[in-house]
């Protein structure tokens, strides 16, 4: 191979990394919500607020920061099969502008088929999306030294082009300080969930 070859073959190759870094790093956009629109928390315990004092958990701080309405759909101990047998009727009572799905921590501690999980999850923000709603994940760490979440999680993010909260939950879990048990935050653990959805909301337009 020539040296012009050599360059042009660099060229290319520099000109796909940087689209990959690009394509990476931004994240999908979303309508603005309205100030009299609903935002849908809608989870498990994460989302309901075991651990701290009622009023403290992220949806009712999350709802301060943003000036809208967050409606918490957290159930405890539930796991998705469960969530997306409620999630329609849910959103039809709701009827919100946004919803934030965090949910699979229950599947995950019960080593479920993380497929099926997936799948789960899938059909609720198709469920959401056909409803006019647009979705924001947060993604729940798989327990371990890690606490990383598994990657289905990034990759229906993907998929449906949707902003994905991916590191917080596992920052919080990881300090002791933040957590009031080993898988749930304590009161000031979900006023950090709180603040990296506002900024992620922030970030994709819809607040």
């Amino acid at each position: 191979m020539g040296r012009s070859q050599k360059i042009r073959c660099y060229i290319v190759l520099m000109g796909f990394v940087f689209m990959q870094i690009i394509s990476c790093s931004s994240s999908p956009k979303l309508q603005p919500v309205p100030a009299s629109g609903v935002v849908l928390a809608f989870g498990d315990s994460l989302t309901y607020g075991t651990g701290a004092d009622s009023g403290q958990s992220y949806p009712a701080k999350l709802e301060k920061m943003i000036g809208r309405r967050v409606v918490n759909s957290g159930v405890p101990g539930e796991i998705t099969a469960e969530g997306l047998e409620r999630f329609a009727g849910v959103i039809e009572k709701e009827k919100p502008a946004l919803v934030i799905l965090c949910h699979g921590g229950n599947d995950l501690l019960r080593q479920m088929d993380q497929r099926q999980t997936a799948e789960n999850l899938r059909k609720m923000i198709r469920l959401a999306k056909e409803s006019d709603a647009a979705v924001v994940m947060i993604a729940v760490p798989a327990l371990g030294l890690s606490l990383t979440p598994p990657p289905f999680y990034a990759e229906i993010a993907k998929e449906a082009a949707v902003p994905i909260e991916l590191k917080v939950l596992g920052k919080i879990l990881g300090k002791t300080s933040l957590k009031s048990d080993y898988i749930h935050p304590n009161a000031a653990g979900y006023g950090q969930l709180a603040e990296s959805m506002a900024e992620l909301l922030k970030k994709s337009g819809a607040i």
